[in-house]
């Protein structure tokens, strides 16, 4: 069925990690929801043309409200979308502090092993591509030379989910799939998609790979497909549901009706400029036009990026 203003559209491309995360998410709640592919490497006019500048995958796209990093989606579809919830063992709070780790520690880890190991999976324009997103060289050789440490980082951090899996629980939080799962699962399936040597170190872990394939089995929802050109006309034709509210605890002032630039605070850190409309400790809302999808509002998480009054 054609998708409309409140659909859910997952701006991704099938072997991204961080979009494997959400599709997890998806899955545990049982939604409907619509894929819409964007290339590995930029450009990337169309996704642009939505965040003003946000370059990185995923971005999930509710009518013409934007939302940017796994962080503010998975907020976000919890919001909206409550039940079954993905706090299922008390971590509504430390749930994304889990995040935080997989997303930094366990991912550079990750990194390391699989673009390390030896596969020729990267060429020049994707290598320049992320240069460019990073700030800094995309060495591969240097990977080469540290897979061998990295995995031994890999391996520990492997470790401490097969111990919270220890006493026969079936998820990382308990009887049933939750957010910590879905941030646990994700560096997993990367490295397996790719990495013949790190699949041997996941398979050494006989309650970490049960685990998986109960993760696996939770599935991705109800997927659609939809095009680039489909998905603007649905954000032009839209308007944001985002309401103006200022937040009294803003630690600088911040206020709505504030232009404020936002950017990530690790790699991808093109600033993207709007008008503030609304903003709490968990996540600031901004105004912006462009001449192919009109007025959105571009949504961000606070942990892991910042804003500064321009």
């Amino acid at each position: 069925m054609p998708a409309d203003a409140n659909a859910i559209i997952l701006h991704q491309y099938d072997v991204s990690p961080f979009s494997e995360k959400v599709r997890v998410v998806l899955g545990i709640k049982g939604l409907e929801w619509y894929a819409c592919d964007e290339p590995v490497i930029m450009p990337k006019p169309e996704l642009v043309a939505l965040t003003g500048g946000y370059r990185k995958i995923p971005v999930m796209q509710i009518g013409a409200d934007i939302y940017c990093d796994s962080q503010i989606i998975i907020r976000e579809l919890e919001r909206r979308f409550p039940k079954p919830s993905v706090f299922v063992g008390g971590d509504r709070g430390l749930g994304f502090g889990v995040g935080m780790w997989t997303d930094r520690v366990f991912f550079q880890a990750t990194v390391a092993i699989v673009f390390g190991g030896g596969a020729a999976l990267a060429d020049e324009a994707f290598i320049k591509d992320r240069e460019k997103l990073s700030g800094r060289p995309f060495d591969i050789d240097a990977m080469k030379a540290a897979a061998p440490l990295m995995a031994e980082q890999f391996r520990a951090q492997l470790g401490w989910m097969e111990d919270q899996l220890a006493d026969g629980r079936a998820f990382l939080m308990g009887d049933r799939p939750g957010v910590a799962d879905a941030h646990g699962c994700y560096n997993l399936a990367f490295t397996r998609w790719i990495s013949k040597d790190g699949a041997k170190l996941i398979d050494a872990f006989p309650k970490l790979v049960a685990w998986e394939a109960r993760v696996k089995a939770i599935g991705h929802g109800t997927r659609h497909d939809i095009s680039r050109e489909d998905a603007l006309d649905i954000a032009k034709a839209a308007t944001s549901i985002e309401r103006t509210a200022t937040d009294a605890g803003e630690p600088n002032g911040l206020k709505s009706g504030d232009r404020v630039t936002v950017m990530a605070d690790d790699y991808g850190r093109d600033p993207i400029v709007g008008e503030l409309v609304s903003s709490s400790a968990q996540h600031i809302a901004l105004k912006r036009t462009d001449p192919r999808v009109g007025e959105v509002v571009v949504h961000f998480p606070r942990a892991g990026f910042l804003v500064i009054k321009s």
